[in-house]
């Protein structure tokens, strides 16, 4: 009983610091564009959270239909996922010859690794977070662009208080594989009702979760 007490606590103190803090960067931020870069220059800071495997694909697929104003880009990779990054960076040299400096690889650790027990993906996840929240705040993105896996929780999150505290709006979108035929991924249940937009690929799977969005599709 005295847990609960603690943990409640807890979540009320935490809950009063955030609500305090939005006020301040609500109350700064009064008569201030929230996205001066992208308002002045009309190039969108895009943060492009990178899975493995099938994910590398689609998401870089989804990229090469950008146009140039998606810059500078901004890769999120696993540190351990060296396959992504030889991928990310051939990606780049075939759609932007010559422009090195559009672009942006930034390593984080896995929130969680094949066949990991979801008790220590607790912690592996925080860390992660942890790891990642200043990163994202630095970059300070227009877009999240994201297909899992659960890599991009954690960027999502720090976009995602970004924009609760009034600092810039962040843009959520995120792709469900095509793999996810019949449900949502665990990435896309958590994002649910929280990403501005939350795509598919089948279109029965757009009718059982009707905040989707059908594109068809993306390989």
């Amino acid at each position: 009983m005295a847990s609960v007490a603690v943990l409640a606590v807890w979540f009320v103190g935490l809950s009063a610091v955030l609500a305090l803090l939005r006020l301040y960067f609500v109350f700064r931020g009064l008569g201030k564009d929230r996205n001066p870069t992208a308002a002045s220059s009309g190039s969108i800071r895009t943060v492009v959270v990178v899975g493995s495997g099938g994910h590398t694909t689609e998401v870089l697929r989804l990229m090469s239909g950008l146009s140039d104003k998606y810059a500078p880009r901004y890769y999120i990779i696993a540190e351990t996922d060296q396959m992504s990054e030889e991928k990310v960076h051939r990606f780049e040299r075939e759609t932007h010859p010559g422009k090195k400096d559009s672009y942006e690889i930034q390593k984080v650790p896995r929130s969680r690794e094949v066949a990991q027990s979801w008790l220590s993906t607790v912690f592996t996840t925080l860390y992660a977070t942890l790891y990642s929240f200043p990163m994202v705040f630095r970059i300070s993105p227009d877009l999240i662009l994201c297909n899992g896996p659960g890599t991009c929780i954690p960027p999502c999150a720090a976009g995602l208080l970004m924009t609760f505290l009034g600092l810039k709006k962040v843009s959520l979108v995120y792709v469900e594989s095509i793999c996810r035929v019949e449900t949502l991924s665990l990435s896309a249940q958590l994002l649910y009702y929280l990403a501005d937009h939350l795509l598919v690929q089948w279109p029965h799977l757009q009718q059982k979760f009707p905040r989707t969005t059908y594109i068809g599709r993306v390989i």
